[in-house]
C-alpha cells in the first residue's frame, strides 16, 4: 500500500466508494467519474503501478472477476456491450493498476445516478 495512492486509500476505507465486491486480493467499485452508467473498476489490493508490474496470478483472478461483472453489468443494467480499458503511461491518471469495465461506452449513456446503479448491482 502507498500512502499517497487514491486506490490504496479506498482499499483501506479512508476514502468512501461504492464497493460492489471485495475479497483478499481484489476490490470492485463504481468509478467516481463514470464515462457511462455502470462504469466499474476492478483493482488489485496489492499496489502495482501498472500492468508491467502485475503478476500473472493476479491478472487471471482479475479477468475472471471481469467476466463475472461483464455479465452482471449487462444483465442488471440492460446493456448490450462492455468495453475493457487498461490505461498505461501518461494515459494512466492513478498510478495503481486497474481495469475499467464500461458498459455501452460507444453510446456514453448517463441515465442513472451512481446510487441507482449501485442498488441495481447489489440487490439479489
Amino acid at each position: 500500500m502507498k500512502d499517497d495512492c487514491l486506490f490504496c486509500k479506498i482499499i483501506k476505507k479512508e476514502v468512501p466508494s461504492f464497493i460492489l465486491y471485495e475479497d483478499e486480493d481484489l476490490i470492485v467499485i463504481l468509478d467516481a467519474y463514470p464515462d457511462a452508467d455502470g462504469h466499474t473498476l476492478i483493482i488489485p489490493k496489492k499496489h502495482y503501478n501498472d500492468i508491467l508490474e502485475l503478476d500473472n496470478d493476479t491478472l487471471i483472478k482479475l479477468f475472471d472477476k471481469a467476466r463475472e461483472y461483464t455479465t452482471k453489468l449487462m444483465d442488471k443494467l440492460g446493456k448490450d456491450a462492455i468495453t475493457f480499458v487498461i490505461n498505461y503511461g501518461e494515459a494512466q491518471v492513478i498510478k495503481h493498476f486497474h481495469l475499467h469495465l464500461i458498459p455501452n461506452y460507444i453510446k456514453k449513456e448517463h441515465k442513472l445516478s451512481k446510487e441507482e446503479v449501485y442498488k441495481l448491482l447489489t440487490e439479489e
